[in-house]
């Protein structure tokens, strides 16, 4: 049990009034959440039979301490982790949480980056990937040596903004911009100070959502990259931004925005776009030209302006294409721009 403010002296003459009379206390976690002044009139009228405490609310306990020397109490000097079970439970966690961090993990333990308990972290696990995710597909848009200085991440959700810590979510989108363009490795302890020395300007929005999945921690991460070029127009918003929206379906993170142009595919393998005049055909004609080259599709969704107008295909594959085979893609007569983007 963790000292917060809700555990604090959770034990006091209350609580010890509703146990069964000849209870035995034992507390290895924290001092304070017991009243230690409670406790020991529960001693000394039986209602605790014995108590053994490897902790203090004041470490060490003075000389004159009546819990220290009530003859029905057990002491230890706040050694319990110095059990021979619990050093190698330690080193067990230690060697786990380097490999961890190195597989560039979530890491619960670590010092100088944003502690959050271990059921957030997995709770939060396929949106970090998520927007990992969102960030490598948005710097792979960008055209030529024209930069990225402005990034916006904007989080859609039903929850109070104090139940979300972004900035997990923030250091992943600079980890997917900075590492597929540089030799720098990004994890949750340099990331804010990566995108400063390379100018990334990271900037967040939270949107309010009502949604019947409240549940989740999110309904949607959009990154949007201002000022920039794209080497894939159907990326570009109305507003001149390249911008992408992704969510988590089923606990897979799927791309549902590009652009204008609303898809849904898995965020797995690789990405091909398309954009082409929507015309039937299309699905078929593209699936049978990878299909040819034995390129398995994944997943595939097609998203329009309007009938017959504009449409990006989105197509996931597990195995990246050969030069030649996109090309052809390209070559279809309503294909107007293509791009091959790496997950």
């Amino acid at each position: 049990m963790p000292l917060t403010p809700t555990t604090s002296k959770v034990f006091n003459d209350e609580s010890f009034g509703k146990m069964k009379t000849g209870v035995r206390i034992i507390n290895v976690a924290r001092g304070g959440v017991i009243d230690e002044d409670a406790l020991v009139r529960a001693l000394d009228s039986g209602k605790v039979a014995q108590a053994a405490l490897d902790v203090f609310t004041v470490e060490p306990p003075s000389k004159d301490s009546k819990l220290v020397l009530h003859e029905n109490v057990t002491v230890t000097p706040h050694l319990g982790a110095s059990t021979v079970e619990a050093q190698e439970g330690v080193a067990i966690e230690i060697a786990e949480a380097v490999v961890g961090a190195l597989r560039g993990e979530l890491s619960a333990t670590a010092v100088n980056a944003p502690m959050v308990p271990a059921e957030v972290l997995s709770e939060l696990a396929p949106y970090v990937s998520l927007a990992e995710k969102l960030g490598r597909l948005a710097v792979q848009l960008v055209a030529g040596e024209s930069g990225i200085k402005g990034v916006k991440v904007v989080y859609t959700s039903a929850r109070d903004p104090d139940d979300l810590d972004t900035r997990f979510l923030r250091a992943m989108v600079t980890k997917g911009i900075v590492e597929p363009v540089s030799s720098t490795f990004v994890n949750l302890v340099n990331a804010d100070y990566t995108a400063k020395q390379r100018g990334l300007r990271i900037t967040e929005e939270r949107i309010s959502h009502d949604s019947a999945t409240a549940e989740a921690p999110l309904e949607s991460i959009q990154v949007r990259l201002s000022h920039v070029q794209s080497k894939f127009a159907g990326a570009i918003s109305d507003g001149g931004d390249i911008v992408l929206v992704g969510r988590v379906k089923y606990g897979v993170p799927h791309l549902t925005v590009v652009g204008p142009y609303e898809v849904d595919v898995s965020m797995e393998g690789n990405l091909i776009l398309c954009r082409q005049i929507d015309q039937p055909g299309m699905i078929g004609k593209v699936g049978n030209i990878l299909g040819q080259k034995n390129v398995n599709v994944s997943f595939m969704s097609v998203g329009r302006t309007s009938r017959g107008k504009q449409a990006i295909m989105a197509i996931g594959v597990d195995e990246e294409p050969e030069k030649e085979t996109l090309e052809k893609i390209g070559a279809i007569p309503a294909v107007e721009e293509f791009v091959f983007l790496e997950l």
